[in-house]
């Protein structure tokens, strides 16, 4: 079991690094189809897709129900690399939030 919550994590932290590399292609000049095209934006869509073939792999032996929330701690991370990275605000609404959630991931992955 524990193979699958490896491929869990695996899963979460592969498509967080995807959602980093499309924010950072998102930058810059010039419109969507040359966002499309630029190094950042297809890497960026390569992890997305390494991201769904190990979030395939966990879900042989954990629920869905399960699973998927647990994808929410990316959310966590996501807005503390928005602020720290791409100087995004992080208001009291935001960290509040994050607690909710991250104890939302926790409850449910304890379940």
């Amino acid at each position: 079991m524990t193979t699958y919550w490896i491929a869990l994590a695996a899963a979460i932290c592969t498509s967080l690094v995807g959602q980093v590399l499309l924010k950072s292609g998102a930058t810059g000049e010039g419109g969507f189809i040359s966002q499309l095209f630029r190094f950042h934006t297809i890497i960026g869509l390569g992890f997305y897709g390494g991201a769904a073939l190990l979030y395939i792999v966990a879900l042989r032996r954990i629920p869905m129900s399960v699973a998927l929330p647990c994808t929410a701690a990316s959310y966590v991370v996501a807005v503390l690399i928005g602020h720290f990275f791409f100087g995004e605000a992080l208001s009291p609404q935001k960290i509040g939030a994050i607690a909710l959630i991250s104890l939302g991931v926790v409850m449910l992955a304890s379940a």
